[in-house]
């Protein structure tokens, strides 16, 4: 068995894990867009909401969590954290955007990046 720090995984394989980590803290409409062919600093957007700045942490907690102890992976920085309504993880290959629903709304992101197949993830996804 492969040890944390030895897991390879793709940038399609790490959004999937992290949207799964964000889904269990239950995260609302969590998407997940493949941006590879729109930009060249990350390969995918993993959007999810929080029903408060509370849930937003907690989400962060949840996906630090789990890609440090299954995958041996630590974002390269974490934005918004004191705040709460906007928490931007970044994982190079894969940007993590966790919002609260008013902040979602203002910001928009898969209205911004619409061009990007996206796919809805998790429990509360069609």
């Amino acid at each position: 068995m492969m040890k944390p720090e030895e897991t390879v995984m793709t940038p399609e394989e790490v959004a999937a894990a992290i949207a799964a980590y964000a889904s269990d803290r239950k995260a609302l409409d969590v998407v997940q867009m493949d941006l590879r062919r729109m930009i060249g600093y990350t390969d995918y957007f993993v959007i999810a909401s929080g029903r408060t700045d509370r849930q937003t942490k907690a989400i962060h907690d949840a996906v630090y969590a789990g890609m440090k102890s299954e995958h041996g992976r630590l974002p390269q920085r974490v934005e918004g954290l004191p705040d709460g309504r906007w928490i931007l993880m970044d994982y190079l290959d894969v940007v993590v955007h966790v919002f609260t629903p008013e902040t979602r709304e203002y910001y928009r992101l898969e209205q911004l990046w619409g061009e990007a197949p996206a796919q809805a993830v998790g429990a509360g996804s069609a």
